[in-house]
């Protein structure tokens, strides 16, 4: 790619423009302190705000992808990733949720070590997780990873940590034959990684700012769990088996 850049940034954002303006600073002034190439690159999953996030995305000089209707995180973050650029991609969740070292950690695993994916693991030693959340999302969360990692994922049950990267050739690979739309599509970038025995590294990951969380635990959970059986569908259907 003769207009690579060293590092994409894709965020997913639905209805997101306040906390974008608040928390797309403290990347953007990370990123200019580094001595690669990089872009950020906002995808509005259909968002019905008047234009307000594309506003603070030309602002802050990100760049914009729309997708015409609100389809999902995992729509978004794949408009993302084939929008971008970057020889190494990253996506994180609008509100820049955890402490942005990772990202160096993440690119010299990438890099340097040559790994395919790198994600972050809030179980992990040296992870800082302080999220305050009711105690039935806790028990459906807890519920969750552990049949997602017994059945689907091959014992790595944090799926849903918003940190993850890739190289470049690795992102164009998985989301193009990624089909999932909400939050169960790290589930299946997983999956897919996994049955072509990409090496994928595990990171602890420090919480260094939360906002208010758009999961709705009833109506989230069912469709995450009819996407997992999706997935199990998608596989024996063939979707996955093409080789890299």
């Amino acid at each position: 790619m003769s207009d690579s850049v060293y590092l994409s940034v894709v965020v997913p954002a639905f209805a997101s423009a306040g906390i974008l303006e608040k928390n797309l600073p403290v990347l953007i002034s990370y990123l200019h302190k580094q001595d690669y190439t990089w872009e950020v690159i906002v995808v509005d999953d259909g968002s019905n705000d008047q234009g307000a996030t594309e506003s603070v995305c030309h602002k802050l000089n990100c760049v914009f992808c729309f997708n015409e209707k609100n389809m999902g995180k995992g729509a978004a973050v794949r408009t993302g990733m084939k929008a971008a650029r970057g020889l190494f991609r990253i996506f994180t969740d609008a509100d820049i949720p955890y402490e942005l070292d990772a990202i160096g950690i993440m690119l010299r695993y990438l890099d340097f070590k040559e790994f395919q994916l790198v994600i972050g693991d809030r179980n992990l030693k040296g992870s800082l997780y302080l999220e305050e959340i009711s105690g039935l999302r806790k028990f459906t969360s807890v519920f969750f990873t552990r049949f997602v990692g017994t059945i689907v994922t091959a014992n790595f049950f944090d799926t849903q940590c918003g940190l993850k990267g890739f190289r470049g050739e690795i992102a164009d690979f998985i989301f193009k034959h990624a089909r999932i739309n909400g939050f169960a599509f790290d589930v299946e970038v997983l999956y897919i990684a996994l049955k072509q025995n990409f090496e994928i590294k595990r990171i602890p990951v420090r919480l260094s700012n939360q906002e208010k969380s758009t999961v709705r635990v009833f109506r989230h959970g069912i469709g995450m769990f009819f996407d997992l059986f999706q997935i199990k569908i998608n596989n024996v259907k063939g979707y996955y088996r093409e080789k890299i």
